[in-house]
């Protein structure tokens, strides 16, 4: 699984705006989209800043969005943004998220990290990392 982290500063009072494109037009969007598998948003107590983590199944379809999606998420996003994005990609390697996720969808309620990786192989060893800048 791979993460693409994508952090940004707002203009002043845009914050609001940016959860609803976010919520209405981006993350419908996104969920259409090969190898999506979440979205989180986060954003600065004040506001003036937000960063988006994304989950992919597979590090081809992450650069396939970054190439061909993310330019049109900017679009929509651009009046609102104080700046240019940073984006980097990582290399899920452990969450306790998507283990209590998986946990659920096979219907395991004492499912952990040990018993996933007994079903799904053994995590990457390393990390990887590639960062792109728009």
């Amino acid at each position: 699984m791979f993460a693409r982290k994508v952090s940004v500063r707002l203009l002043p009072n845009s914050l609001q705006r940016f959860i609803t494109l976010m919520e209405g037009e981006i993350l419908p969007w996104l969920r259409q989209q090969e190898g999506f598998l979440d979205l989180i948003t986060l954003a600065a107590p004040d506001g003036s800043e937000v960063a988006t983590i994304s989950f992919w199944d597979q590090e081809g379809n992450a650069q396939l969005y970054s190439l061909s999606g993310y330019p049109q998420v900017l679009q929509v996003l651009e009046e609102l943004l104080d700046g240019i994005p940073y984006v980097k990609t990582f290399e899920v390697v452990s969450s306790t998220c998507h283990t209590a996720a998986l946990a659920r969808q096979l219907g395991t309620e004492n499912l952990d990290a040990d018993n996933v990786v007994e079903e799904n192989g053994p995590p990457p060893s390393g990390y990887q990392s590639y960062e792109t800048s728009l």
